[in-house]
């Protein structure tokens, strides 16, 4: 369970554990110690008290997509109908496609990122909330910046 506190400063040797843990998740903590130089319990307790505090809230994999036939993403900015934003983002949530949804600001409410086994399965997944909202799509071709931490070490 996080902790109340607000503020937390992790220090140079935090920093570096939750960079390891970013790239690597599974690795043991003596293999996390021996790059550090410390001993583990000392990182176990320093992992446990990130946790703690909320800093590191899950462990989980990065998963190939196109591996399992999911050949295309999807861009979508979606501006919701009058009075249905509410029924919308529930869809939204509801669509197995819809593998990230940000609320923004603009015209556009939400922009979510959709993954489709064909070009065809856009218009399908988009009939999901044709009569909720206005779309515009973009397919991406490329994602030179994929998902990452934000520099954690400013100099």
């Amino acid at each position: 369970m996080p902790s109340s506190s607000k503020t937390f400063t992790p220090d140079g040797i935090d920093i570096e554990i939750i960079s390891i843990l970013a790239e690597n998740a599974r690795l043991p903590v003596s293999a996390l110690a021996s790059q550090i130089g410390m001993s583990a319990p000392s990182i176990t307790e320093r992992i446990k008290r990130l946790e703690e505090h909320g800093v590191i809230s899950r462990y989980t994999i990065e998963v190939n997509l196109e591996k399992l036939g999911f050949t295309l993403t999807s861009l979508v900015r979606v501006k919701p109908l009058p009075g249905q934003l509410h029924q919308l983002e529930k869809r939204l949530t509801a669509m197995p496609a819809c593998i990230e949804c940000d609320k923004v600001t603009g015209e556009d409410c939400f922009i979510i990122r959709l993954v489709l086994r064909s070009i065809s399965d856009l218009d399908e997944q988009l009939n999901h909330i044709v009569e909720l909202a206005e779309t515009s799509s973009a397919i991406v071709k490329k994602s030179p910046v994929p998902r990452r931490l934000p520099a954690l070490v400013r100099g």
